[in-house]
């Protein structure tokens, strides 16, 4: 770029822009040597095609300028200088993870089919306390497993149940840490920002390179980072719109921290937080879906193979058993929800 050349000699860095000159040798894009047959090589651009001075363009003015690619290969090459550490130390503290899922995937498709559905019709009746979603799990599942999908929901629900319960037993804490303090908030809002708006695949790249693909802690731990954001946020903002009415009468009548904590400001938060825990479980099943990519079992495999070999039929079918079972998870969790606000309102 004839712009970027005269800019770098104007200010005297043309011998530092040709200390990093290869002397020509390489090898000549196309595009130079069209313009270098028509004559136009040496017409500068003009102001309507000016070039942005990215490290590309200026690059080709000034050799010494590393080129963009050379800022990517820096990243990865750092990452994979600190890798043998960092897996020393997240390795052995996300074991359990792989442990939880291969024991919950052994128990969801080892125990016979008709115990299995007793039990969740039984966790559905204990939750709602309603008949109707009782006959509709039982349905849901008996259509499952009529297309012969029983053993493939079973797996996306074995990893939906261990990842969401994690996300609650680590999300809540950290939002009801949020929620008394300003300055923690202030640092951890930019991160659950970052972890909502990375495109879900990004999750994966590190994580390839971090664990074996065999490990079931590899997509475990990129369903619980895409999916603990929505369970954080509601119990953050669910203690802080308690009124603070409430809490100066907790004052007045001497109750300590943990007191108003347990005793007022969490059962009155607690519509928030359910409906947290609502988004984060539509969360782990979609999650679940593309972690299918790295070896995670389940109905997700059938789509990724219906787009492998087109057919048609095994994704749209698989797709349909998915929007099935995030329907039947809606529900059940609403449902429990509005059982929550309906015994509130009667004390």
């Amino acid at each position: 770029m004839a712009a970027y050349e005269n800019f770098f000699n104007a200010v005297g860095l043309k011998e530092w822009c040709s200390a990093g000159d290869d002397g020509g040798g390489g090898m000549m894009s196309m595009a130079d040597l069209i313009s270098q047959t028509d004559g136009t090589s040496n017409q500068g651009p003009t102001l309507w095609n000016w070039p942005f001075p990215s490290l590309d363009t200026l690059h080709k003015a000034c050799s010494a300028i590393p080129p963009s690619r050379d800022v990517t290969q820096g990243i990865e090459d750092g990452f994979l200088a600190i890798r043998s550490g960092l897996r020393a130390v997240v390795d052995p503290l996300t074991q359990p993870l792989s442990w939880a899922l291969r024991d919950m995937l052994w128990v969801m498709t080892n125990t016979p089919w008709w115990l299995m559905v007793m039990v969740l019709m039984l966790i559905t009746w204990l939750v709602t306390r309603s008949w109707k979603l009782v006959v509709f799990v039982l349905l849901s599942i008996a259509l499952l497993a009529f297309i012969d999908h029983y053993d493939a929901a079973m797996e996306t629900l074995a990893i939906i149940f261990v990842c969401a319960f994690i996300c609650v037993l680590l999300g809540v804490p950290i939002g009801i840490a949020m929620s008394r303090s300003d300055r923690l908030q202030r640092i951890v809002i930019p991160i659950l920002d970052m972890l909502q708006t990375l495109p879900p695949f990004v999750y994966l790249i590190p994580l390839i390179f971090l664990f074996s693909v065999t490990e079931p802690k590899l997509y475990g731990i990129a369903i619980i980072l895409y999916a603990i954001v929505p369970v954080v946020r509601l119990t953050d903002l669910g203690i802080r719109l308690v009124d603070p009415d409430v809490i100066e009468a907790a004052d007045a009548f001497g109750m300590t921290k943990r007191q108003k904590l347990f005793g007022v400001q969490i059962p009155l938060a607690l519509p928030n937080i359910m409906a947290g825990v609502n988004q984060t479980i539509m969360m782990s099943l979609a999650m679940v879906v593309i972690a299918s990519l790295v070896s995670a079992p389940g109905l997700g495999v059938l789509v990724l193979r219906g787009i492998r070999t087109l057919e048609l039929g095994v994704g749209l079918v698989a797709g349909f058993g998915i929007v099935l079972l995030a329907i039947l998870l809606d529900r059940v969790t609403k449902a429990s929800l509005a059982r929550i606000d309906t015994s509130k309102r009667r004390k």
